[in-house]
């Protein structure tokens, strides 16, 4: 196979899709479609964002298409048009219907940020930090009709550090999901390389992520609060309610239980801590609700060393 005959339509939105997108480019496949979101509405103003795939597309000088549904005739034809061999899909944040997914000459491919069937769904990466597994990766998969659960063409891990955030892991995986789509894909365009059948007992499914999500709850121990930090930065972000606004939590660490109950507040040495059922939550940086990001030291300063003393948790 020579990249410069297929005809690829590329098909994602967030920053995790990128280097796949630069990656195709690089390897000299013909581009011919960027298929990703409209611009949205963002930040405190509204103005519109674009996604970072149509900013890269556009550098690159490809031809951009923004639909609002893939489930309308007028798309389907715009998408047929392409005359695709191939369609590559990473993050898109849509599910391809059937009319969609019978258009590519030789199918459509996905990049996902897990190690499959772990965690199908639509946040893999901060779904391994909340279940404090071990490794997460990258599965290159033939896509379906089911929500990623096509056979799966090629995979990569990597362990998840102790201080791993989901958005330090989403560059890593990005890169790393490029690269092996990069090296696989050849060898599954011509059929040198077999697809492997998902085992469905191995399942696990996530959900997209709300914004409530980030609230930390009475019910956690420390241990699960922490990773639920690191899970939930840069989206939505972990917090509590002190003093009767929302505080917060970019970075924390482990101390020994004092104690006190769940919910009290106290110091470890200069920092804020938060007691939960086993052990403390020690607060690294916080922010308050339209403030810059603090260190925990300079939050106590703030409060004048007089912590209230106890925090909402959900």
């Amino acid at each position: 196979m020579d990249p410069r005959d297929v005809r690829v339509v590329f098909m994602g939105s967030p920053a995790f899709a990128v280097p796949s997108l630069r990656s195709l480019v690089s390897a000299g496949y013909a581009l011919v479609g960027v298929v990703t979101q409209p611009d949205r509405p963002a930040g405190r103003g509204g103005a519109l964002r674009s996604p970072d795939v149509k900013l890269a597309a556009t550098e690159l000088g490809l031809d951009v298409y923004q639909p609002e549904t893939l489930r309308n005739p007028a798309v389907e034809e715009r998408l047929q048009g392409y005359a695709a061999d191939l369609f590559v899909v990473a993050a898109y944040g849509k599910i391809l219907p059937r009319a969609v997914l019978a258009m590519p000459a030789r199918g459509s491919v996905n990049v996902h940020a897990s190690l499959l069937p772990r965690w199908r769904g639509a946040s893999p990466i901060a779904a391994a930090i909340l279940a404090d597994d071990a490794e997460t990766g990258v599965s290159i998969m033939e896509v379906e009709m089911k929500m990623d659960a096509g056979a799966v063409i090629a995979r990569a891990a990597t362990a998840i550090l102790p201080d791993d955030t989901t958005g330090a892991l989403e560059v890593r995986l990005a890169d790393m999901g490029a690269a092996l789509l990069i090296d696989s894909l050849p060898r599954w365009y011509d059929g040198d390389t077999v697809a492997a059948p998902q085992d469905e007992s191995l399942v696990t499914v996530c959900r997209t992520l709300k914004k409530e999500d980030g609230h930390l709850r009475a019910d956690m121990t420390a241990a699960e609060a922490e990773r639920a930090v690191r899970a939930f930065n840069p989206w939505p972000g972990a917090s509590v309610e002190y003093r009767g606004q929302r505080i917060g939590i970019w970075k924390a660490h482990l101390a020994p239980p004092d104690g006190a109950p769940t919910g009290s507040t106290g110091l470890v040495g200069k920092l804020p801590a938060i007691s939960f059922n086993d052990a403390r939550l020690v607060l690294d940086e916080v922010q308050r609700v339209g403030s810059k990001r603090l260190s925990g030291a300079d939050f106590v300063n703030g409060e004048r060393g007089q912590l209230a003393t106890t925090v909402g948790l959900a």
